[in-house]
């Protein structure tokens, strides 16, 4: 045998860019490249459908490149029995790290640790050994008194503060920016968070002590390059407020941690990790600072979570985990896949933590140190993350800084434009989600819970202003399946649309079916036939089916056949509103004068459809 290796890829042609763009366009004959072809972010960035490698990639990588990243898992059981004993699971089944979530934050989502004693905070954590975790404090009101508990609990254990990693998750602008109050001026809330930090640096912990939580304009709907703006912006902020109250440059900035959502845009999740570091390097050497890695942790977004059909929740986080891993954080929290619906279980939180140790373990992601580097798609999306961040920060800087943007309500106003958007594209399902807007289950069981009732998280009163809102992307829909299945329950009988299917099944089951998940995801039944070979049979069928609504299926050729002739005998039957999927092109005049009262087509409103035909059908909270 010949021992000359073979290279198979040799015997073909190398193809370049120019070639698969004749073939692209051939395929789209004549329909228009950059419509069909170039996706758009928020922020209106382009994405090509292909990218060439960019050999000048440089690698972008955190403090913990070639290492685990921390698991970390979530402490936020009011009870503090039932949150050791959550904890100490968590820990013994793979999770090295735990965050503390109090009731004042907005992460609590209506729970959170009940701790106001050291006693309270001990018991909550009994068992857990802090000298072998990362612990982490989520921001919160009243977030100094908090971290006074832990630390009083260091002290009572006898740790060493050096010796231990805790993040104090000290962020007074963003608690303020979700609640929409200051309850002081800046200026005193600067000095306050220098002399904390001050007094922390002298008790001997390390920090890093503020976190600069970009979570929170990303649940208010913000685009990635706002996101960014936001953390850079609310960085200065704060290495102003401790440089300028007597804490060393160097020491200033390494007091500061990034916390950041992830969702399951792959592609704008990685980008927008590697892109926040580099953005920080730039700030660090305008400061006259050697750039080093930042801490950043990554939480798989709350905005993505859905309450309806949860268990699809575990494929969204598990693309996140792989995104937040590939892009190099220093941390990971999986939030479980039923925690929109009530407080998480034991399974939940299992399958939450076992989501990074499968990546961790049996993908081996953490080996290689941002694999991203050089990939077209991705340099070019970093790049473009970076610029139109930067410009966004300085327009911030511009207008006085974060504090006055947000006071002000300058930032507000911005991010309520992507949140709008982001809406659109949700209600008219150019973005889908999956188990809600696209293939709901009518049928599926509630998900169960004997966990505590939630309860709203306290505020504090002085000076307000527009807060940032948290706003999942399934709510819209949720809200209309609540109403449908309220209605189901008080009537007894789920409300239906008829469908007068026209031709057999190859004619009418590709609109029949759209129609059947599109009214489902409203909460709304259908009451289905095999087809009508003839618009007489349509009356009689309609008419026995003691439906209201009616929606006419099939083909445009069968259309142009039979939908006025059934659109006046359902009309003459009783239908008080008919319906046709489709929107046929040369009959549309026709129809409605025959009683189509609406056409249903791709890229509408669904959401406002959804909420005209709980009205036309008596649904009601």
């Amino acid at each position: 045998m010949s021992e000359r290796p073979t290279s198979f890829a040799a015997d073909f042609p190398v193809a370049d860019r120019d070639q698969w763009r004749a073939l692209a366009d051939k395929a789209l004959k004549g329909g228009d490249y950059a419509t069909r072809l170039i996706a758009r972010t928020v922020d209106g960035l382009p994405i090509e459908p292909i990218y060439a490698r960019r050999a000048d990639g440089a690698v972008t990588a955190g403090a913990k490149a070639g290492k685990w990243w921390s698991v970390v898992a979530r402490v936020d059981h009011p009870d503090a029995a039932g949150a050791a004993t959550l904890a100490l699971a968590d820990l013994g089944g793979g999770a090295d790290g735990l965050s503390l979530v109090f009731p004042n934050s907005r992460s609590a989502r209506g729970y959170g640790l009940e701790c106001k004693t050291v006693a309270d905070l001990d018991a909550s954590l009994k068992g857990v050994l802090l000298d072998l975790i990362r612990l982490r404090i989520e921001p919160a009101v009243a977030g100094y008194a908090y971290a006074a508990l832990v630390v009083a609990l260091v002290k009572d254990r006898g740790h060493k503060p050096g010796a231990l990693a805790i993040e104090f998750g000290f962020d007074p602008v963003g608690v303020s920016a979700c609640t929409g109050r200051f309850d002081a001026a800046w200026d005193s809330r600067a000095r306050e968070l220098a002399e904390t930090v001050r007094e922390f640096l002298g008790y001997g912990f390390n920090g890093p002590f503020v976190t600069c939580d970009l979570r929170v304009p990303h649940e208010a709907g913000a685009s990635e390059a706002q996101e960014l703006a936001y953390g850079l912006a609310l960085a200065v902020n704060y290495a102003r407020a401790l440089t300028g109250h007597g804490i060393p440059t160097a020491a200033a900035y390494a007091a500061l941690s990034w916390s950041v959502a992830i969702d399951a845009d792959q592609l704008l999740g990685l980008a927008k990790l590697r892109a926040l570091r580099r953005l920080w390097a730039r700030i660090e050497q305008a400061s006259g600072l050697a750039p080093r890695p930042i801490c950043i942790h990554a939480e798989t977004a709350w905005r993505m979570l859905t309450q309806r059909d949860p268990a699809v929740n575990m494929l969204r986080a598990t693309l996140a985990t792989f995104t937040a891993g590939v892009g190099g954080a220093d941390s990971i929290a999986v939030l479980p896949h039923t925690a929109a619906v009530h407080l998480p279980d034991a399974l939940a939180r299992r399958i939450a933590r076992n989501t990074q140790l499968v990546v961790l373990e049996e993908s081996n992601l953490w080996r290689v140190a941002d694999p991203a580097a050089g990939s077209g798609a991705i340099e070019t999306l970093t790049d473009q993350l970076c610029n139109a961040a930067w410009t966004q920060f300085q327009q911030i800087e511009r207008e006085g800084g974060i504090v006055a943007c947000l006071t002000e309500g300058r930032f507000q106003a911005r991010i309520a434009a992507s949140r709008n958007a982001r809406a659109r594209a949700v209600a008219t399902r150019k973005v889908t989600i999956t188990g809600t807007s696209e293939f709901p289950d009518l049928k599926e069981e509630p998900a169960r819970s004997a966990s505590p009732q939630r309860k709203l998280a306290e505020t504090v009163a002085a000076q307000p202003f527009a807060g940032l809102p948290s706003v999942r992307l399934a709510q819209p829909f949720e809200a209309l399946r609540d109403a449908a299945d309220t209605h189901a329950k008080r009537s007894g009988a789920r409300a239906t649309v008829f469908l007068a299917n026209l031709g057999p099944v190859t004619d009418h089951g590709v609109r029949a079916t759209w129609m059947r998940n599109l009214l489902a995801s409203g909460g709304i039944d259908v009451i289905s036939s095999d087809g009508f070979a003839a618009s007489g049979n349509v009356g009689a069928a309609f008419a026995a089916s003691g439906a209201a609504v009616a929606c006419i299926c099939g083909t445009d050729a069968g259309y142009d056949q039979f939908a006025e002739a059934a659109a006046v005998v359902l009309k003459s039957a009783g239908a008080t509103k008919v319906l046709l999927a489709g929107c046929p092109a040369t009959n549309e005049t026709a129809l409605q004068a025959a009683g189509v009262d609406e056409f249903l087509v791709e890229g509408q409103d669904i959401i406002a459809l959804l909420e005209r035909l709980h009205l036309w059908l008596s649904i009601t909270c």
